[in-house]
């Protein structure tokens, strides 16, 4: 093997994992919304893909895992670009901005706002995803406050603003996401702009809610 091959190796194998991954999850959906999620077995999700458990358990714990596997892919990216937004940016224009940065890669990214679209669709209308879902939002709240806590320079344990912050803000994105799936808005700029017009309507409504005015 020459010195060229060996070092675009690693590139292929991981390009290969990655479509591996990505036919798992698009399999799983289309049976998922043609079967429902409960009847859907795992054995058919690998048959569709023509893979093993085995390379099935390589990247999903299980069907819930896969699910719900598109959202928490962009939430990561979301908490490593709050993590390094400059250290004096205010919180709230820390969090906007890197909801923006997010929707930046979802536009570079091609077909995930159709995987997303699924994903809203399967796990409004099942039961168990939703609770995994929420289940799924508190951990991610905690670690959103971790960051904050930390730009804020303050202690997590005894300061509550920073989960206060955070639990605003995934507040607000549950309604602007909700608001989209009932209306059928999936596109990447479609999202945002609703995103900011309840972040807008946050902004003006709570502090003079909260004053009693």
């Amino acid at each position: 093997m020459t010195e060229t091959s060996a070092a675009s190796a690693p590139g292929l194998r991981e390009r290969k994992k990655r479509r591996t991954r990505s036919a798992l999850i698009d399999a799983a959906f289309d049976l998922f919304l043609a079967k429902g999620y409960e009847a859907t077995t795992i054995d058919e999700i690998v048959a569709a893909v023509d893979v093993s458990q085995r390379t099935f358990f390589r990247y999903f714990a299980g069907k819930e895992d896969l699910a719900l596997s598109v959202m928490r892919a962009y939430d990561e990216l979301f908490l490593e670009l709050l993590a390094a937004r400059p250290a004096e940016e205010p919180p709230i224009a820390a969090l906007a901005a890197t909801i923006n940065g997010v929707f930046d890669e979802v536009r570079r990214s091609g077909d995930d706002h159709a995987r997303f679209a699924k994903v809203r669709d399967l796990v409004e209308n099942n039961p168990a995803l939703a609770i995994a879902q929420l289940r799924y939002f508190n951990e991610l709240e905690q670690e959103m406050a971790s960051i904050l806590a930390r730009r804020m320079d303050v202690e997590l344990a005894t300061d509550l603003r920073p989960t206060l912050i955070a639990a605003t803000f995934l507040a607000v994105m549950r309604v602007a996401f909700e608001g989209c799936a009932r209306e059928g808005l999936f596109q990447p700029d479609e999202i945002a702009a609703r995103i900011g017009e309840v972040f807008a309507i946050a902004s003006e409504t709570l502090p003079r809610a909260w004053s009693g005015d």
